[in-house]
């Protein structure tokens, strides 16, 4: 990995920092509903699409992870009181 956050050995240490880590997330979700929307959708109840589901589910809560530590836990943490 190129980030120094990446190199630290613990994934609470990298969640939400890494922007490399947050753009191939976000091309995964978009590579997914692609393929939902022009194959998945019509082989819902197949092993393929049930596979694709749980993909596109893992790839968006990983998502959703990042973007919530980023914007939302790291400004809180890092704020100073007055």
């Amino acid at each position: 990995m190129t980030c120094n956050n990446c190199e630290s050995g613990w994934f609470w240490k990298k969640i939400g920092r890494c922007q490399r880590c947050m753009n191939q997330l976000s091309v995964l979700c978009v590579l997914f509903w692609v393929s939902w929307l022009l194959w998945g959708i019509q082989h819902t109840k197949s092993v393929e699409g049930i596979a694709l589901i749980g993909f596109g589910l893992a790839v968006h809560l990983l998502l959703s992870l990042h973007l919530w530590m980023k914007f939302i836990v790291l400004p809180l943490r890092n704020r100073k009181p007055h």
